[in-house]
């Protein structure tokens, strides 16, 4: 269980408390969860900070559990390690295999595919609205034949929305545990699954995508006037991503 902080007035929250909490969650989830729930908290606590003078956040700088030098990441897998892991996720019938082989034939963030709802998908599109993606614009991703084939292959649990379920009332979680032993079947360890993404991006341009087309996949803007043009010629079949002829961004 997780140190209870829920009903406890802030102003009575201690920095012992706020660190006891951080190594419960990393000895759980690992340093990256404790350090995106360091992000949840901290500002939750300057805000109070704003509106009473005699209020003093206890959280303080050393207390993030990844330094930023080595938040920064390069890794890209191989082919033989990329061919482990989606020859072992295609082996696999569980949700987490196929949420791994989704990240890959979407490059999509992570998070992004984790709570991915049925209600998005539209026809071959996969509408992802703007409160979920970083660019706060709705973003129309089109699906391969073999995207919606992972998708359309998930069991629907009840009344539960989210495509990549083990409870069948919430999306996929505890990553890091399906991690570990998806790490251990395939014999590939040392990569996160946003490194599936740089990945993509890598193939991407191996495959001779153009950089605007293929930042386009990845969710991003393009600023300037190459902005003004979101469509664009079809991607080759003969690459990892198989996605239809455009990446196109919605402003409502």
């Amino acid at each position: 269980m997780f140190p209870e902080i829920g009903d406890v007035p802030i102003a009575s929250i201690k920095r012992r408390a706020v660190a006891e909490l951080l190594d419960q969650v990393e000895d759980d989830s690992g340093p990256t969860m404790a350090h995106s729930t360091l992000a949840v908290v901290r500002p939750i606590m300057g805000w109070h900070a704003t509106r009473d003078e005699d209020y003093s956040s206890p959280i303080v700088r050393g207390m993030g559990r990844i330094k930023p030098k080595k938040r920064a990441r390069s890794r890209v897998l191989s082919d033989d390690e990329l061919r482990s892991v989606w020859n072992t996720a295609e082996k696999r019938a569980d949700p987490f295999a196929a949420y791994v082989r989704f990240l890959l034939l979407t490059a999509a963030r992570r998070d992004e595919a984790r709570e991915l709802i049925r209600d998005e998908i539209q026809g071959g599109d996969w509408i992802l609205p703007a409160a979920r993606n970083k660019t706060k614009l709705d973003l129309v991703r089109p699906l391969s034949g073999a995207a919606q084939t992972i998708v359309e292959a998930q069991a629907g649990i009840d009344d539960n929305p989210f495509v990549f379920s083990v409870s069948g009332k919430k999306a996929i979680a505890s990553l890091s545990r399906y991690k570990r032993d998806f790490d251990k079947a395939c014999g590939v360890t040392g990569w996160t699954l946003h490194d599936l993404r740089r990945t993509a991006r890598s193939l991407m341009s191996r495959a001779g995508i153009s950089s605007d087309h293929a930042e386009r996949c990845l969710g991003h803007v393009i600023g300037g006037v190459r902005g003004v043009y979101p469509m664009f010629d079809i991607l080759p079949r003969n690459s990892l991503i198989f996605l239809k002829p455009t990446c196109r961004f919605v402003t409502t």
